[in-house]
């Protein structure tokens, strides 16, 4: 009876997974084969997954990597949960949002990169800026996968029409703000305005960072005042169109682009394959289109953009964490880089070869220019490691809707979201 109650319990256990690891290791042993686990979401949506795992197999025929899809809706939360438990059977970990790397470090659940990304020469300058904002106490837990930063998207049929010169890629926000009015013409269904700025409040606030000298959690935001009254002065002329108005009409930027109403407008690099796509598929009214660096400050590089992280960590938990690292390393490399750009996504580290890449893609614009957009000189992250960046967010954007739509004043507003961030980050 006994050998059967431990037969039974053997048989459960296994069932549940909690003798799952020891099996794996064991059955990976047999094979010859190092096992990796990557944890990632959407695979079924994602297009540059597989071809990575199958170039990195290719060249390690002794290494599998597997995935393991956490979902994309409560992803970080999952990832957070099952790497808390102990699972060391996750090695390789995908990072969505810096809030969820944040949390990640500070639960110790990622190990800290610094003495690999030394012993194997790792040019961390390739990244623009973006390791240094993943630093926590002078370590590094994730190399950056992708960036998906902001540009200029313009219609060169609209530019070409009005006799005007194209967008370059270096312009002051003084000499972007002349090219949107210079460009507004028309009125009703045949207005074209100059510019478009989407109702996210990264549209306006995030033009304050660039110069290096603000973060958007300081606690002080004096520093926003003369881009609102820019943007503001701009909604009142007309030059763009009525914050308000989009946001009760639900309207997405990418309508206002493609039905040719918007000759400039600010967006992120993740915009490209879609207008490639709806181009292709005839969906779109807009034919010609190109790209330029984000307008920029005096004295700021041309380049100096912002952009959204994805990053590539180790389980503190693995097990085989030489083996993890070199899957990061592969896969935020150049040739990582070029195979995720290769599918119309943006990587983060974007060099010579990369933008190549990018660049031959079908539909994507033949000029100059547009490929050299694609260089950023340095990329600061829209919203930076803070344990407080959940409510600080819910401040600014709430402040954001209420200076937009005029209810409140550009003062009032800096003076309302000193005072509310200041009580979030004294507690």
């Amino acid at each position: 009876m006994k050998k059967i109650a431990v037969f039974v319990l053997v048989s459960l256990l296994l069932c549940t997974g909690l003798f799952a690891q020891g099996t794996k290791e064991d059955a990976t042993a047999a094979g010859g084969k190092t096992t990796i686990k990557w944890a990632v979401w959407d695979i079924a949506a994602t297009t540059y997954y597989q071809p990575l795992i199958d170039a990195y197999e290719a060249r390690n025929p002794n290494v599998k990597i597997e995935m393991l899809d956490l979902g994309s809706a409560d992803f970080m939360t999952m990832l957070q949960t099952q790497l808390s438990g102990g699972d060391s059977t996750i090695d390789v970990v995908a990072i969505k949002d810096i809030p969820g790397y944040n949390n990640l470090v500070k639960r110790n659940l990622l190990m800290s990169l610094n003495d690999k990304v030394k012993s194997e020469g790792i040019d961390l300058s390739l990244y623009g800026g973006v390791p240094e904002a993943l630093t926590v106490n002078e370590n590094l837990y994730g190399l950056p996968f992708r960036n998906d930063f902001w540009v200029v998207f313009y219609n060169k049929d609209l530019f070409d029409r009005a006799g005007v010169s194209y967008p370059t890629n270096d312009m002051t926000f003084d000499e972007y703000d002349a090219l949107a009015r210079k460009m507004t013409s028309g009125s009703g269904a045949n207005k074209v305005y100059g510019a478009h700025y989407h109702i996210w409040r990264s549209a306006v606030q995030l033009f304050g960072i660039l110069d290096g000298k603000h973060t958007i959690v300081d606690g002080e935001y004096g520093f926003l005042k003369p881009y609102y009254e820019r943007v503001l002065a701009q909604q009142r002329d007309g030059i763009v169109q009525d914050y308000a108005t989009l946001k009760t009409s639900s309207t997405h930027y990418s309508g206002v682009f493609y039905n040719n109403s918007v000759a400039m407008m600010n967006m992120g690099s993740w915009f490209i394959p879609t207008v490639i796509k709806e181009i292709a598929a005839g969906k779109t009214e807009v034919k010609n289109w190109g790209i330029v660096k984000y307008p920029h400050a005096p004295g700021v590089a041309p380049g100096t953009t912002l952009g959204t992280i994805t990053s590539l960590g180790v389980s503190n938990a693995s097990k085989k964490k030489d083996a993890a690292f070199d899957f990061v390393k592969f896969v935020c490399g150049s040739e990582g880089a070029q195979i995720v750009a290769a599918t119309g996504t943006s990587p983060a580290l974007v060099n010579d070869q990369v933008a190549n890449v990018i660049a031959s893609l079908p539909g994507f614009p033949t000029d100059p220019a547009s490929k050299e957009a694609l260089h950023t000189a340095k990329s600061y992250i829209e919203m930076p490691l803070h344990e407080k960046a959940g409510e600080i967010e819910i401040v600014l954007n709430q402040v954001h809707d209420e200076i937009m739509t005029n209810n409140i004043s550009v003062d009032a507003g800096i003076a309302k979201m000193n005072d509310q961030i200041k009580k979030i980050l004294a507690q």
